[in-house]
């Protein structure tokens, strides 16, 4: 039977060519590549026995787990798609989301799941529930139990031929409105997203080829990220496909002293975090405690990036640590690693396939600004919304096929690009453009400040001023004065706080990005 570049192929492909390496470790779970291919064999026999079809979507609501993985497997195993829900979700943005994507079966946790519930009966074309225990005792009727489900189950690979063009979709933050389901091809996401089969080299020119990661040395990697996000889940198959230990961060919350107990135990060479939001408690668990992180040789960061304080703080206990520091989206893919930056940006070297566009689909000249832009292996489009489609994916004079989601870049002279922000975060100022990303970075680095979300807010004289949510540092409380002293030289005077409001945790999403909404409230609940 002939390979393709279906995700549960390539599984296959690695199981048979080293089927007891070490494949997954999550929590006390641990999964051989057998083991691992032969329980995501029999969630698909187990999805088929109860009617779901090839190109159907079957949703995924769980924490860190053995069986996210083995979940997401197994559909593919069939042809369905599956749909990754972030666990974080009320029931309204649950409905949209089963809703929008027409999953005909969840796979989830106990407590999630009675989520689920409260609007179950406004989601007709969900007929099929497996519920993994998790300690709650919520009833969910008609669920089938997920062990009870694979030990009734084949392990074996008697599935139909599968295809390159098979199914993949990742629902996006949200951010700025509600989720979007955004299609890939199963070929397009394995290149554009998880590594290629070779993550740091050239990929792989065939299916097949993918069994030779067998016999390469093993490698750990450490996933602090939710595997339901696109950060998370890349980086736990770009692992997988390169024929590494995966070993998943699973308690619900993040706790630095745990990850670094985890690296120890499991001897991970990898560890993938999600930006500062991580990173930062990381560093302070490394400066306060004793941990031997001799297996580690890079720190990836994906999501949210990197500021260059944080980095220094962790090179000062890891100083031969190596940064994979990605810019990555649900429409683009993983584009390229950073390179650090001038004060106050994000500089990336992106992939060749990744140019910075003007309105007219055409490159900027050094030091202009544009949208970010990728072609080749980029997606379908939105799942279910033509609309939407129209106004990210084009293509250009010259029948080139461009993904543009809408960041504005400036294109250095070096052929580095620097990233500003997404546009539909832009502030404008008197005229004057202002990125949040880009002023957040710049405060990050004054040495009272933790955390930082930077919003626009109404103004009657320049239509919208900046505005700065501050975490501070304990013990201390920085005044908008002393901020924006700081600042200046290093941004542009209209990129100056014009108000600040500290609080003690800023808000994130699951994910770990910026919460804009949650930040114009906090303005909005002061002012009132």
């Amino acid at each position: 039977m002939a390979r393709s570049y279906n995700l549960a192929d390539l599984l296959e492909i690695l199981a048979e060519a080293g089927p007891d390496r070490p494949a997954l470790v999550a929590g006390g779970e641990r999964r051989t590549y057998r083991e691992l291919n032969e329980r995501a064999s029999r969630v698909g026999h187990h999805l088929a026995a109860a009617g779901v079809q090839p190109d159907e979507h079957v949703a995924i609501l769980a924490y860190n787990r053995a069986e996210w993985i083995e979940s997401m497997l197994g559909a593919f195993k069939i042809r369905a798609v599956p749909i990754p829900v972030n666990f974080r979700y009320v029931a309204a943005e649950l409905h949209h989301v089963l809703s929008d994507s027409d999953s005909v079966a969840l796979i989830g946790e106990r407590s999630l799941l009675a989520k689920v519930e409260e609007i179950r009966g406004d989601l007709p074309r969900l007929r099929h529930v497996i519920v993994i225990e998790d300690g709650s005792t919520a009833e969910i009727p008609g669920a089938v139990e997920y062990e009870k489900a694979l030990s009734e189950a084949s392990p074996g690979d008697d599935f139909p031929e599968r295809s390159n063009d098979d199914r993949y979709i990742m629902y996006t933050g949200g951010t700025t409105g509600y989720p979007k389901g955004v299609e890939w091809r199963c070929e397009d996401i394995f290149f554009g997203a998880l590594g290629g089969g070779n993550a740091l080299g050239d990929p792989i020119d065939s299916p097949d080829a993918i069994a030779k990661n067998a016999e390469q040395p093993p490698m750990a990697v450490l996933d602090c990220a939710p595997v339901m996000h696109g950060a998370g889940q890349w980086v736990a198959f770009m692992g997988l496909f390169t024929g590494a230990k995966v070993v998943l961060y699973t308690d619900h919350a993040f706790d630095p002293a745990t990850a670094l107990n985890l690296l120890e135990e499991e001897q991970a060479n990898v560890m993938m975090l999600v930006g500062d939001v991580m990173a930062r408690p990381v560093a302070k668990e490394l400066a306060d405690g004793s941990y031997d992180t001799s297996s580690l040789f890079a720190i990836a960061s994906g999501g949210a990036p990197l500021t260059e304080s944080v980095k220094d703080a962790l090179k000062v206990h890891l100083p031969n640590v190596m940064f994979l520091d990605n810019y990555g989206a649900s429409e683009t893919g993983a584009t390229g690693p950073s390179v650090g930056g001038k004060e106050g940006t994000a500089r990336f070297m992106m992939k060749p396939e990744v140019s910075v566009l003007d309105d007219d689909l055409k490159p900027v000249a050094p030091g202009e600004i544009g949208k970010l832009a990728r072609r080749g292996h980029i997606p379908i489009g939105y799942y279910n919304d033509p609309e939407k489609t129209a106004t990210t994916f084009f293509t250009d004079a010259e029948g080139t096929r461009w993904s543009v989601p809408g960041d504005f870049a400036m294109l250095e002279e070096d052929g580095t690009i620097t990233l500003l922000g997404r546009g539909s975060l832009v502030i404008n100022t008197g005229g004057e453009k202002v990125y949040p990303e880009e002023v957040e970075v710049a405060i990050k680095d004054h040495p009272d400040v933790y955390d930082v979300v930077v919003v626009g807010l109404p103004d009657e004289r320049f239509g919208q001023r900046v505005a700065a949510v501050i975490a501070p540092r304990p013990g201390t409380s920085p005044t908008l004065n002393e901020l924006t002293g700081y600042l200046r030289g290093r941004v542009a005077g209209y990129k100056l706080p014009r108000q600040i409001h500290l609080v003690d945790e800023v808000q994130r999403t699951a994910v770990g990005k910026s919460d804009y909404k949650w930040a114009k409230g906090v303005f909005a609940d002061a002012s009132s």
